[in-house]
């Protein structure tokens, strides 16, 4: 036996060995992890970057890793660092990479004017963005209510003592906001926050992450 602490040479060959027999016991039993290590060990792709992002389909918001090469988009998989999903998708989720990279997908903005019947398929994704700003300034403008003498019933406000009384609101009742169920939490503080700065009253998020 030799003094030094730890194993000798003859106490590990001994654990090894009792080691290797309950191994050769699990893989008797059928119990075998190695293919399942093997399936699950994560491919990389080579001179790509890694750009996190969620997966854009149901409410459980999975995360992904964005596998990147000259500016395209080369692979797709699930982030084993998310506390979501720990790397897994699902079989929707692990497809995400024929949805963005598919000759069909429509990348420009289709704009239907008032009265016509023909989507204009040209417009720029700037355009559209300045826009629904242009949109949502002005309708707020015009509908922009700082004090009311009415409830949400039409009826006039009264006092404990029946006295006609009026009460700040600022907001607008012109302007709705309807989220989706891919929002995470982030977004959502985001969209509330804007919304509610714009006076917005009628604000709903699908699946309320």
């Amino acid at each position: 036996m030799s003094d030094r602490a730890g194993l000798d040479r003859r106490d590990f060959l001994r654990a090894a060995a009792g080691g290797g027999f309950a191994l050769g016991g699990l893989l008797g039993l059928g119990l075998d992890l190695r293919a399942a290590q093997r399936a699950a060990a994560r491919s990389r792709f080579a001179n790509t970057r890694e750009v996190p992002s969620v997966c854009p389909y149901c409410a459980v918001g999975c995360g992904q890793l964005v596998a990147v090469r000259d500016d395209k988009i080369v692979n797709i998989e699930g982030n084993p660092d998310s506390p979501v999903n720990r790397g897994t998708l699902c079989p929707k989720g692990a497809a995400t990479y024929q949805l963005a990279v598919n000759p069909h997908r429509v990348t420009q903005v289709w704009y239907r004017a008032p009265g016509k019947t023909e989507w204009d398929k040209s417009k720029p994704l700037g355009w559209a963005m300045r826009e629904i700003a242009l949109r949502v300034k002005k309708t707020r403008d015009a509908t922009f209510q700082e004090k009311t003498d009415k409830d949400h019933l039409g009826r006039p406000l009264t006092d404990a003592k029946g006295k006609p009384v009026t009460k700040t609101v600022n907001h607008t009742l012109a302007i709705a906001s309807l989220g989706g169920a891919t929002m995470d939490n982030e977004w959502n503080y985001v969209q509330a926050k804007l919304m509610r700065a714009l006076g917005v009253v009628a604000i709903e998020n699908q699946a309320r992450i």
